[in-house]
């Protein structure tokens, strides 16, 4: 594991400027997996997502470089009024669970690492990323999800040592995997 402490790491509302970074490290995690072969990883797909959430208010992102060379990033944004983030539940939450104001919850829609910044549950960038992230947010709380099925649940278990919990399951595109739905909550630790 390289030292997750020798990064930089740049905020930014930026899709546009950044695009590239977030494709490259898309195309370089998901290939490390084998998980560009599945149509939902497609880089036209991804990107169409990432296209989507950044066009949401208040979505904002978190890059880690390496000198110029970028090695993760992480990004979301809070789930607006009517937002759909729940509607995918295979058993749906009450509705006061469910009732979004645009500052009640922080939906954390992508966190990418390449390999030689990973590390264990509480070291890493990852983490690094997630907090810087989630520092200034002024969210109650925050949710993600998370395909349980990889790394035979490792990547769920570091999930659950920042402070998620599983809430349920949901399975927001037809063709994307049933995600365990998580939430931390309160959003700052």
């Amino acid at each position: 594991m390289t030292d997750a402490g020798s990064l930089k790491l740049l905020r930014t509302s930026d899709v546009e400027k950044y695009r590239q970074v977030f494709l490259g490290v898309h195309v370089e995690v998901r290939t490390q997996f084998g998980l560009m072969d599945s149509p939902f990883n497609a880089v036209d797909r991804f990107d169409g997502r990432l296209t989507s959430y950044a066009s949401r208010n208040g979505w904002e992102a978190v890059i880690a470089f390496r000198g110029d060379e970028p090695v993760g990033y992480i990004f979301g944004g809070p789930l607006a009024p009517g937002s759909l983030w729940w509607s995918s539940m295979r058993q749906p939450p009450p509705d006061d669970f469910t009732r979004e104001t645009g500052k009640r919850t922080f939906a954390v829609q992508e966190v990418l690492v390449c390999e030689a910044y990973r590390g264990t549950a509480g070291a890493g960038a990852s983490r690094m990323l997630h907090e810087a992230l989630l520092a200034e947010r002024g969210e109650e709380r925050a949710t993600l999800l998370v395909d349980p099925t990889r790394s035979d649940g490792r990547l769920k278990a570091v999930y659950e040592s920042w402070g998620y919990r599983e809430i349920g399951a949901q399975q927001p595109f037809d063709d994307s995997p049933v995600f365990a739905t998580m939430l931390r909550d309160p959003l700052h630790r």
